[in-house]
């Protein structure tokens, strides 16, 4: 059976699935699905790459993903690799049945050049609690730190009608649970035919699939989401209250430089405003430590953001230069000064994930079962049952206490059907 170890997003999550199923029975394969987001993202990839020829060293290794995407040179000087698979070909059936017989070491393509979202059919996700559906890939716009467009190409989208089909067979498979993934979510729908923006698509799903009981967003960015979207999120109890945003900073000078597409007022205001619409809502962030020409002052108003946006689920990068990038070609920070900035960063962020944590204990919520021994809320809270439940099940509990970075529970009503994931 072939292997497959994944790095980075939800979407590469959804596309080891989806490889698998283009992959079939073959059985003399590991697959490294990398990310190129950051260099330690790729560093990892290539130490596990070493690590497993060690242990094995017949074993043939096929690098595919965003790294391999946009160096697939390096990959493919690497010893340890037998073949570097592009994104491009890797969802493609006849890729996999023709490896190492019809094509050489590398098998890519220009990636600007996809204009379609080609997959295979996903039965589920064997061992997670919750289904992925791929609705858009790739990205238009040229962030100045950001390598991924160069490795998922342009913006595109998946027809709504495929949508509902994928997530009609998972939820008949079990799921209580779909999360919607993309590179740039809210850039769905231009493209098609009939353009369709995001939350009218989150109106038709939850429309069309009413056995689906929880809809989660993966990455929005705030600046691009529609008013269906908003009014999706004031009415749709099924849509979850949790809003994972791409914010970067909290300098207008260095939001500009990184060529963003918002200003720091515009998060605070987008915010305020799903707050206003959905009372319980809680947003998570990506936000960027030393990005090129910031200083303590520029600093201080990202660490400031934290508080003014209500942030509570912060993921804190220390700036990664991505050759290529203009980002790259600009004055650096000290080194010293990025990993302190960082630090204070997630310390800031550790402060807002307890303050909201114990603001939850007394509270009654619904929770997804996972594996392990805890569960999520509609809030994305990290919640440990006083009962360990099977994965996959939907159970009301009543938050009885805190215990580090998850909540205590004790079991109220266990209100699921089937379960998945298993």
């Amino acid at each position: 059976m072939t292997e497959i170890v994944t790095f980075g997003c939800r979407l590469n999550i959804h596309e080891s699935e989806a490889m698998k199923a283009a992959i079939g029975t073959r059985g003399d394969l590991t697959v490294i699905n990398s990310c190129a987001v950051t260099g330690e993202a790729v560093r990892q990839a290539r130490q596990t790459i070493r690590r497993l020829k060690r242990e094995d060293p017949h074993r043939a290794i096929a690098v595919t993903g965003c790294a391999a995407q946009t160096d697939p040179d390096r990959f493919a000087a690497m010893p340890e690799v037998s073949f570097v698979v592009g994104n491009g070909e890797k969802l493609k059936p006849q890729t996999w049945q023709t490896l190492g017989r019809e094509q050489g070491k590398l098998v890519t393509s220009d990636i600007m050049a996809a204009r379609d979202i080609a997959l295979p059919e996903i039965a589920g996700f064997k061992g997670r609690a919750r289904g992925f559906v791929q609705i858009q890939n790739g990205c238009d716009h040229r962030c100045t730190f950001c390598i991924i467009p160069f490795g998922r190409g342009n913006s595109r989208s998946l027809a709504p009608a495929t949508v509902i089909v994928q997530i009609r067979r998972l939820v008949d498979a079990g799921y209580k649970e779909i999360v919607l993934t993309g590179v740039d979510l809210t850039s769905y729908g231009p493209d098609l035919g009939e353009p369709l923006p995001l939350g009218a698509l989150v109106r038709r799903i939850l429309r069309e699939v009413p056995d689906l009981p929880r809809l989660r967003l993966s990455s929005i960015d705030s600046v691009e989401a529609d008013e269906d979207l908003m009014q999706a999120l004031a009415e749709e109890e099924r849509l979850m209250p949790h809003l994972h945003l791409s914010l970067q900073s909290g300098d207008d000078l260095i939001l500009k430089r990184m060529k963003r597409r918002h200003l720091r007022a515009d998060a605070v205001r987008f915010c305020a405003e799903a707050r206003g619409l959905r009372p319980d809502v809680v947003f998570g962030a990506d936000l960027i430590a030393g990005f090129p020409t910031e200083d303590d002052a520029m600093f201080a108003r990202s660490l400031d953001l934290i508080e003014e946006c209500g942030i509570t689920y912060l993921h804190a990068f220390p700036f990664s230069p991505r050759p290529g990038t203009p980002a790259a070609r600009m004055p650096p920070v000290d080194g010293v000064a990025i990993k302190e900035r960082a630090a204070r960063l997630r310390e800031a962020g550790e402060n807002a994930l307890s303050r909201f944590l114990d603001s939850e204990i007394g509270k009654r919520r619904m929770l997804l079962t996972e594996r392990g021994g805890i569960g999520r809320t509609a809030q994305f809270a990290p919640v440990r049952p006083q009962i360990e439940q099977p994965a996959g099940r939907l159970i009301e509990v009543e938050i009885t206490g805190r215990e580090g970075r998850a909540l205590l529970a004790r079991t109220l009503v266990d209100a699921t059907g089937p379960q998945a994931g298993g």
